[in-house]
């Protein structure tokens, strides 16, 4: 943690290098200073306390103390690695899921937490027709959207200064690094020697902003009722579906009230009701989410056509009708 204060402290003497954060190098070259710095002056502010909130919904790191919400943590929605192999694009389903199943990592509603501080743009897109009003703040404020996802998106409370601006502290550990764009060797070699020159160099600014892409969009589609008219399903890809999207907040009700397990009634029942306008329809929840139960917070979030398409959930049909069959 006194190494990130410190390179805060004094940007401007430490050395950029391939593994330096792409946030802080755009600064370097001129690039209007992030919103996104923590702000260490608050006191009791650490990297550590961050890291804890995200992943554990508290700031102990204790697996089942979660005093940010009783129901969802960061990472029910949200990757803190790559999940996306151009990061030029965030709208390809397709290339995540090969991505991210070849990696061992969830296949999640929500956009990746890493790289978030070299972002500009947040709750883009349809998710103005779900939270209204309270998208106005977020759209171009990271803290913005971070309170919004802690008090709506997780149903929990608002985060406390010293808790918010941890939270950014470790986000800045898990920035985008030079190395992790598609930047030629001389492109690199350029980049590293314009920002250790500390010089604007809009030039340089551009080329970066041409290799990662800084929002992500976001569509709402209705449910569809006859996939299996337009589409043919790989059960392959559906079997990763629902190994690393349905488990991940299904499996022994981790993040759901509903339960999915790999038994055959479980798949015979999902298979019935997979294209029915039903409140356990597969094809009706993915789409429009689930409003919370009676006297209950906890939901699940839709998915939105980035992140789940429709050929997708066919692939989910064939695997869960195959294994129900």
């Amino acid at each position: 943690m006194i190494c990130l204060v410190l390179a805060f402290a004094g940007a401007e003497k430490v050395a950029v290098n391939k593994d330096s954060s792409l946030s802080s190098v755009l600064e370097k070259l001129g690039e209007e200073a992030t919103l996104a710095k923590p702000d260490f002056s608050v006191g009791d502010v650490s990297v550590e306390k961050g890291m804890a909130l995200v992943l554990y919904g508290n700031s102990k790191g204790e697996k089942k103390a979660h005093t940010q919400s009783n129901h969802f943590v960061c990472t029910s929605c949200h990757n803190v690695v790559r999940e996306d192999p151009d990061l030029t694009k965030s709208d390809d389903p397709e290339a995540r899921l090969s991505y991210v199943s070849s990696r061992g990592i969830p296949f999640l509603q929500g956009t990746t937490l890493y790289g978030a501080v070299s972002r500009r743009a947040f709750y883009n897109g349809d998710y103005l027709k779900k939270y209204g009003d309270l998208v106005a703040p977020t759209r171009n404020n990271l803290r913005e959207a971070i309170q919004l996802c802690a008090k709506e998106c997780s149903q929990g409370k608002k985060l406390k200064a010293d808790e918010l601006e941890s939270v950014l502290a470790y986000l800045w550990t898990i920035d985008i690094k030079l190395n992790d764009l598609d930047l030629a060797e001389d492109e690199l070699s350029a980049v590293v020697e314009g920002a250790n020159e500390g010089s604007r160099n809009a030039e340089l600014v551009q080329l970066l902003k041409s290799k990662y892409r800084d929002d992500s969009p976001a569509t709402f589609v209705d449910p569809v009722y006859n996939l299996d008219a337009t589409y043919s399903g790989n059960k392959e890809n559906g079997e990763q579906i629902y190994k690393y999207s349905c488990m991940h907040c299904h499996e022994n009700k981790r993040y759901a009230f509903y339960a999915l397990d790999y038994s055959y009634s479980t798949f015979r029942y999902l298979s019935n009701k997979f294209l029915k306008n039903h409140r356990h329809s597969v094809s009706k929840v993915s789409r429009e989410g689930t409003q919370p139960l009676n006297g209950k917070k906890a939901y699940m979030p839709n998915y939105t056509l980035e992140k789940m398409s429709n050929q997708q959930l066919v692939d989910l049909k064939a695997y869960v009708d195959d294994m129900g069959e």
